[in-house]
């Protein structure tokens, strides 16, 4: 079943395909960047993730191969963010985006051909599995646009990169393919281009196999210990993790392992 943002500057396409759930950004005229109506969108998108049954994961991707996300759509500041309402509209728009993503409790994956910069960048972090081309194209150009940059954003970003690395990306705005945004730390995997779909799918059916209360609690654990300002208690974390060991799952993944068969969890 595939479902539409309404209509905007750029739209979200939503795919539920089995248990994977399918988010395209697509605004392909301005290299897929995210107007407001998107960013609102995404939150929207992902809590649907959350709630269909069935869903083990969560994939982003951009339309085409030119682009995952560009940014910000900056055509749009000068009517959109023009005042300081308007503004804090805008970054609450943001923020509910990046968080819906970090506290989603599938996994959440981008898939990232071609260019990935500013906002874009920003959404990449906040996915927990980054996989992208040799020929992507990292970015953050916030200090070429003169605009702030949230603390949380950039939080994120030194506890993934560390500061030195954090520093050098936001000071130079220097542009970084995606061999060294591998080496960096910023992507998990680079595949060339010409295996990149089924590499990634591959990966996806790994993550959509595993148990999910399992992946649930550690996604649970991570943002705890990363300190996240709406990050689950340690007790929340613990009853997440104890529910691991009363479920019917745990149970299933002893008997597959004894059977020599691979597991069928259901998330119970």
């Amino acid at each position: 079943m595939t479902q539409s943002s309404p209509p905007s500057t750029g739209r979200l396409d939503i795919a539920f395909d089995g248990s994977i759930v399918r988010v395209r950004i697509v605004n392909p005229a301005r290299y897929n960047a995210m107007s407001l109506a998107m960013w609102e969108d995404l939150a929207r998108a992902l809590h649907a993730a959350a709630e269909h049954d069935g869903a083990r994961a969560v994939v982003l991707a951009g339309e085409g191969q030119r682009a995952f996300v560009s940014g910000a759509d900056i055509s749009e500041f000068a009517s959109q963010r023009k005042n300081p309402d308007q503004v804090a509209r805008y970054d609450a728009a943001v923020a509910a985006a990046m968080h819906a993503l970090s506290a989603c409790p599938l996994p959440v994956i981008a898939a990232i051909r071609g260019i990935c910069m500013g906002g874009g960048m920003a959404l990449a972090l906040a996915c927990d599995l980054r996989y992208c081309t040799p020929a992507s194209r990292f970015r953050m150009p916030a200090g070429r646009l003169g605009l702030g940059y949230a603390m949380e954003g950039l939080q994120r970003m030194r506890d993934m990169l560390g500061t030195a690395r954090t520093a050098d990306l936001f000071l130079t705005a220097r542009t970084v393919d995606g061999l060294e945004a591998a080496r960096i730390g910023l992507v998990q995997e680079v595949y060339d281009d010409e295996v990149f779909d089924q590499a990634v799918a591959r990966r996806i059916g790994e993550v959509a196999g595993n148990a999910p209360l399992t992946l649930r609690a550690a996604k649970m654990a991570l943002r705890h210990l990363a300190g996240e300002p709406s990050a689950p208690s340690a007790q929340a974390v613990n009853t997440a993790v104890g529910a691991c060991f009363v479920s019917r799952d745990y149970q299933e993944g002893q008997l597959a392992f004894r059977e020599k068969r691979p597991p069928a969890f259901t998330g119970s």
